[in-house]
């Protein structure tokens, strides 16, 4: 009986037993633009951005043409006690993977030569020449999680080796590796080390003739498409291939592991193959934990600077300009959280936008700040089952005005949007979600899109500028409107004027009804 396939998200994919999408391109860029170029290279990605499985379908492919040798660093912390048990560390790796080559035994035994005691690292290197030089195949140098060792002097020495070999070989005076590959989260080319105490922190110059890793390793909604046919054509769900593949990548961007993540949900919990279905396995994965989320929140709760960039970016509508050596836009890249949209710094995906909105808001109720008195029953917001945001609407209107009349402008111009979250969060609580048009997020407009029981309700926060800028609100409003298939909308805006109108009013524009709150 051939064992069924199923969606992945822990260790390595393998085609036979996980649907996968087909990263076939990427594997023929990486070969053509670095290996057989003779690069020596890092693939740097955030967590579970799939480089192991990368690695392990690459040596699949390679070894037919060359010798692979493949080790990891993970749970090698012995290895770096010292130079000389770095030194047997890795030629004990090796050893075990000439097993799983089909190497002459000549070669073998040059390995297994014994290290000289003095010197390893000069041991080393001709242990390394002698073996390639003797080998008929070219040799690759592959090692996965390298970032378990970037923290050590000891490993700057061993990166130290292999970038003089390089520089040797190509002046003609060595014989060395083919291609050196290193895999992890942290670019061991630029960033700063954090030393164990006692070492003085520098940048790790020893890799700076590493290539820069240029391969798109996200998944493209063709991609997801294709393995999404593929589970169509052995479960039969009657899902809508091509729309499906479209919401998914909507929500992640293509991070891989948050792809198969949706999809594993989708599958395991029977949930419809729809939009419907999908939110509610986004609503899982937001609220968690899985083990993206612990790591994101652990790193966000340690940089505290890239903390506070987020939530401007979030709450605030701020924008950074996109720089890669701004150090803590480059943390957030690295990290996976942040990327380069036309010039400006902004949150990744829309889940990881959801994930940390949840996190952001959960701080604002620990700690107080802004909630000054209990928000109503959520019951009240409720009616056979679905959300009434009219009522939301009326009652945050209420609540506003009974808490936050004396407030300052400034503070509510930079807050505003954050009180309304905050409230409407406890509200939707364990049935809906909501999330950021990243088009409309800035300091003075955002639109919020909230799902609720496969509903879709769209309410445009907005500061007062005018009765242009008013206008030209309502007209965004109504083509996203138009967008998402809704015949009604909502705005809430915060009006600083003393002479404003406020109060909350229904218009007609252009046959779609729009609630307004001005606040």
């Amino acid at each position: 009986m051939i064992k069924q396939k199923k969606f992945n998200i822990t260790g390595i994919c393998v085609p036979d037993l996980h649907y996968m999408v087909d990263t076939g391109d990427k594997l023929n860029e990486i070969i053509h633009d670095y290996i057989e170029c003779d690069e020596y290279f890092m693939i740097n990605r955030a967590r579970q951005y799939g480089k192991s499985t990368t690695l392990e379908l690459l040596y699949a492919r390679l070894k037919r043409d060359y010798i692979v040798l493949d080790i990891s660093f993970e749970a090698a912390e012995d290895c770096f006690a010292s130079v000389s048990a770095m030194v047997r560390g890795v030629v004990n790796k090796i050893s075990r993977a000439l097993a799983e080559n089909d190497v002459p035994d000549s070669l073998t035994e040059i390995w297994n030569e014994p290290v000289a005691e003095e010197l390893p690292l000069d041991s080393l290197s001709v242990k390394i020449s002698r073996f390639c030089r003797a080998s008929e195949k070219e040799v690759i140098f592959m090692v996965d999680e390298v970032d378990k060792a970037a923290d050590n002097q000891i490993f700057l020495s061993f990166l130290g080796l292999l970038r003089e070999k390089y520089l040797k070989r190509s002046a003609g005076r060595d014989c060395t590796f083919k291609s050196v590959i290193l895999a992890g989260v942290y670019d061991i080319k630029n960033l700063k080390m954090k030393l164990h105490p006692g070492q003085m922190s520098h940048y790790n110059s020893p890799w700076n003739i590493a290539a820069d890793f240029q391969v798109n390793m996200s998944f493209s909604a063709a991609g997801i498409e294709k393995m999404l046919a593929e589970y169509e054509e052995d479960r039969e769900t009657g899902m809508n291939v091509a729309e499906m593949s479209e919401l998914i990548f909507d929500y992640t961007s293509g991070y891989p592991f948050l792809v198969s993540y949706l999809c594993k949900l989708l599958d395991e919990k029977g949930y419809s193959w729809t939009r419907e279905g999908l939110q509610e396995a986004v609503k899982i994965l937001v609220k968690g934990p899985n083990t993206l989320y612990d790591d994101m929140i652990k790193q966000v709760t340690e940089y505290q600077e890239l903390s506070i960039m987020l939530q401007n970016i979030l709450f605030r509508g701020m924008e950074y300009p996109y720089h890669e050596y701004n150090k803590v836009i480059n943390i957030g890249k690295m990290l996976g959280f942040m990327e380069d949209k036309e010039g400006i710094a902004a949150v990744s995906n829309r889940i990881f936008e959801m994930q940390l909105y949840s996190y952001f808001l959960a701080e604002e109720f620990s700690k107080n700040l802004v909630l000054d008195s209990q928000i109503p029953d959520k019951n009240q917001f409720i009616q056979n089952g679905m959300l009434d945001m009219d009522m939301v609407m009326c009652k945050f209107y209420e609540y506003y005005n009974s808490l936050y009349r004396q407030e300052d402008e400034k503070f509510v111009e930079e807050h505003g949007r954050k009180m309304f979250l905050i409230y409407l969060k406890p509200i939707i609580n364990g049935i809906g979600n909501f999330y950021i048009e990243a088009e409309t997020r800035d300091k003075t407009r955002t639109d919020i899109v909230v799902d609720y029981r496969g509903q879709q309700y769209i309410i445009e926060t907005k500061i007062w500028r005018g009765k242009a800028y008013h206008a030209d609100g309502e007209e965004q409003l109504w083509n996203y409107l138009e967008q998402y298939h809704l015949e009604k909308g909502y705005m809430l805006i915060f009006n600083f004027n003393r002479k404003k109108n406020a109060g909350i009013r229904e218009i007609v524009y252009k046959g779609k009804i729009i609630l307004e709150a001005v606040v």
